[in-house]
């Protein structure tokens, strides 16, 4: 079947004005973020540069804010023009923000203080304070200290909107100490806190006695997940970890002795001492290996996405059902190119269960469903593909001419990335306007210009289409927001010089 016919946006303003809507609360956003949709893609509506800028430090954008200067200036982007909000004091090298969340208050929850229910900034600084920063002034709110036994330097959502990380560098030890063979035994620390009002969860050594040699792990929804060179994933439940392995309870602001000494939780330079140590082997709950480390969880009902651990596999992925490691029918996906990039796969951000599955050339959406008859087993199927816009015809004739005259016709396959074809940068999904976007970069002459796709998410029909007006070089770093009315476009070049694009929806010559 196809789209049902939607009402439209004239329809959509004139029932909002007579209240007619149903009971749920989130209808009237709801209806609203449809006329938003219904204007964006109109074939009237255009995309306007309304501002560049350029730094020499990296810049980050979150939730309609630019940071810039490691997030110590702040510009918002909502405005017809970007204007700053604020701009924190200058700092010492020692003082600067290393990493930031963009807190938003969740819906439902009953807060201490009428202040805590506006966005904040979670910032961790390069001497180990955890900072809360006011998302519109920039004032810090609330500060803790970490420690000094460790350098943390990474910042990650444990559960989204409520539980942080923060994950420590890895102890290598000095290079003294590496060339007499002294094995360091605590590779990394994870600290983690429950978010507003800040409290202390615990904060866990991985240690390689227990664990071996690891090279990275990180938590996530509750998981804590330790990762191998040689391609193994472990998984373990932080929750069996704490209660099984705390030593002490610690409290933020409280009183605490600990290894003889006796200052505040959080206060420097007392800081946070590690409380989860863990003296054996906690209960496994999942193990696999595969290429890079590369594991993903998620669909309906859970399955996960591996490369088999060998290097002739890279770009072979395997779709298996967690609760058995069952292969689904039809669950080993390769995509039939040949690129200097490697394609890539991942669980659709929409909930829907759904795969995305991007290659230079083409967007496969692919959908999980049971077997007919056996509902035990799934199977993966096409949903829809979204194809690049270029010529079928892979061969080339080149035509020579040799000393004698002779005309020589080689014919050679042409790469599915070659950067004169329509090539496929950048694939995201705009959650609030149900739309996914993907940016497409064709090489003309000495510079490469891109355009920016909007596709109906449910059906993946093409609705829109904007061109950058910037040059876009394959061989510099990018990142590209479709957030609502905004899309931005942030380029790193060599040397450390970073370029900011904005642009805004106009309809009519006039910005929205």
């Amino acid at each position: 079947m196809g789209p049902t016919r939607k009402p439209n946006v004239c329809s959509r303003l004139s029932r909002r004005a007579l209240g007619c809507f149903s009971r749920d609360a989130g209808v009237v956003q709801r209806t609203n973020l449809g006329i938003l949709r219904a204007l964006v893609c109109q074939e009237s509506t255009k995309f306007k540069n309304v501002w560049t800028t350029h730094s020499r430090s990296p810049i980050a954008y979150e939730r309609g804010r630019i940071y810039f200067d490691n997030y110590r200036r702040c510009v918002s982007s909502v405005a017809s023009e970007p204007r700053k909000l604020y701009e924190m004091p200058k700092c010492s090298k020692s003082e600067k923000i290393e990493d930031a969340l963009l807190w938003e208050c969740p819906v439902g929850d009953i807060l201490p203080n009428s202040a805590d229910y506006k966005s904040s900034l979670i910032a961790l600084t390069a001497h180990n304070w955890l900072l809360r920063i006011s998302a519109t002034t920039g004032k810090i709110l609330e500060k803790i200290y970490l420690g000094h036994y460790c350098k943390f330097r990474y910042l990650s959502w444990d559960t989204p909107q409520e539980v942080i990380a923060v994950k420590s560098a890895q102890n290598r030890g000095s290079a003294v100490a590496r060339q007499a063979g002294i094995q360091q035994p605590v590779l990394l620390y994870l600290a983690v806190f429950q978010v507003l009002p800040f409290s202390l969860i615990g904060i866990l050594e991985i240690n390689k006695k227990i664990f071996g040699n690891v090279t990275d792990a990180t938590l996530s929804h509750g998981i804590l997940i330790v990762m191998y060179n040689s391609g193994l994933v472990r998984l373990y439940s932080f929750q069996t970890i704490a209660e099984q392995f705390m030593q002490q309870k610690l409290d933020l602001g409280c009183a605490c002795r600990w290894g003889g000494t006796t200052g505040t939780v959080g206060e420097s330079p007392f800081g946070i001492p590690c409380n989860i140590k863990i003296t054996d082997t906690p209960p496994l709950l999942f193990e696999v290996s595969s290429l890079e480390n590369a594991f993903q969880i998620g669909g309906h009902p859970w399955h996960y996405i591996i490369t088999p651990n060998k290097k002739k596999q890279k770009g072979v992925f395997h779709i298996c059902a967690l609760k058995d490691n069952s292969l689904a029918k039809n669950g080993i996906q390769e995509m039939d190119c040949c690129s200097l990039e490697s394609d890539w796969i991942y669980f659709h951000p929409d909930a829907s269960g759904r795969i995305i599955h991007v290659g230079p050339n083409q967007v496969k959406v692919l959908k999980l469903t049971e077997i007919e008859n056996n509902s035990s087993q799934h199977q993966i199927s096409e949903d829809f593909v979204i194809l690049a816009n270029r010529e079928n015809n892979k061969n080339e004739n080149v035509l020579t001419v040799t000393a004698s005259g002779r005309v020589v016709k080689k014919s050679f396959n042409l790469l599915d990335d070659d950067p004169e074809q329509e090539t496929f940068k950048v694939v995201d999904y705009e959650d609030e306007l149900d739309l996914l976007s993907v940016v497409a970069v064709t090489q003309i002459d000495a510079e490469g210009k891109a355009h920016l796709d909007f596709h109906c998410n449910e059906y993946g029909t093409l609705l829109k289409s904007i061109p950058l007006v910037e040059s876009w070089d394959v061989t510099y770093s990018h990142e590209v927001y479709f957030d609502r009315d905004l899309v931005l476009h942030i380029e790193q070049k060599p040397n450390r010089v970073f370029s900011c694009y904005v642009y805004q929806m106009e309809t009519n010559g006039s910005l929205i």
